[in-house]
């Protein structure tokens, strides 16, 4: 059995506060992207088990797609082990949600097997006991989320627009870009959220694009600044980092511009990965 785990891009990112269990209360637009990592099921395991050649993925109890695997079988009572290869494409700490993406891709996969024991709401339940992103991908349309990032009204009003995605090679740590987050910087560009959300169908995606956690994943990685400023240049019409980094996507209006830029920042990047991709809408 395979299935795909694509990635996410947040097009709108703002930190509103800080939770007394350390978390961050959020407000962002989470989009995926076409960009895919594959996994595949063998269930005639002698144990769960991760199985991934990328050296930055471990294999242990660490692995959130095993954690989702092992509380799937708690909660429905259904097998017992299952081994999952991970062939990846999706960077590693990046800010594309690939681990989330892959544990959510678990979920949904066992319960297709075993022929849906576990409703959508109990699904969701083990989700966000998984990671804040989770929930997201187990749906995978367009969604803004609030609280950690798990508590979701889907938004119905994107379109596939073309995007290039530079990942300029290292990742960087979220808690410390989190820690490094100067909640002082961060009003000096806010949007009125509630009335950009509530006229959403006359806002391209580049009039939403707005990050809190950049100017402290810039200040760790001047790159990440460096490939959003080669993203405008080669003709975006926005450009953002997402998550807390290290990935930056730009938009383009069509196919042809998107390509054209492509081409040009992977000519030219040296050590950046460059991908083509594209919102997805479901």
């Amino acid at each position: 059995m395979e299935h795909l785990a694509f990635a996410k891009i947040n097009l709108y990112l703002e930190i509103s506060g800080k939770r007394p269990d350390g978390y961050h209360d959020l407000i962002t637009l989470m989009c995926g992207i076409d960009l895919a990592d594959t996994l595949r099921f063998a269930f005639e395991a002698p144990a769960s088990r991760i199985i991934c050649p990328h050296p930055d993925v471990p294999e242990d109890d660490t692995n959130i797609a095993l954690k989702a695997a092992r509380l799937f079988f708690e909660a429905s009572g259904r097998g017992n082990h299952v081994s999952i290869f991970i062939e990846k494409k999706i960077p590693v700490g990046a800010g594309l949600g690939g681990g989330s993406s892959n544990a959510a891709v678990v979920l949904k996969a066992l319960n297709q097997h075993y022929q849906y024991p576990l409703t959508a709401e109990a699904l969701l339940a083990l989700a966000r006991k998984i990671g804040a992103d989770v929930p997201f991908f187990l749906d995978g349309r367009p969604a803004l989320a609030t609280g950690i990032g798990d508590q979701l009204i889907p938004y119905d009003y994107l379109s596939a627009f073309p995007i290039v995605l530079i990942y300029p090679g290292k990742p960087v740590s979220t808690a410390e870009v989190y820690r490094k987050l100067n909640f002082g910087l961060t009003k000096t560009k806010k949007i009125n959220t509630k009335s950009i959300f509530r006229h959403i169908r006359d806002k391209n995606p580049v009039e939403l694009l707005y990050n809190d956690l950049e100017p402290a994943a810039f200040a760790m990685n001047p790159e990440i600044a460096e490939a959003k400023a080669t993203l405008l240049d080669s003709g975006a019409g926005g450009a953002l980092m997402t998550g807390s980094g290290s990935a930056v996507f730009g938009i383009y209006p069509d196919w042809e511009s998107a390509n054209n830029a492509y081409l040009d920042v992977k000519g030219t990047s040296g050590q950046w990965t460059v991908y083509i991709s594209r919102l997805r809408l479901g």
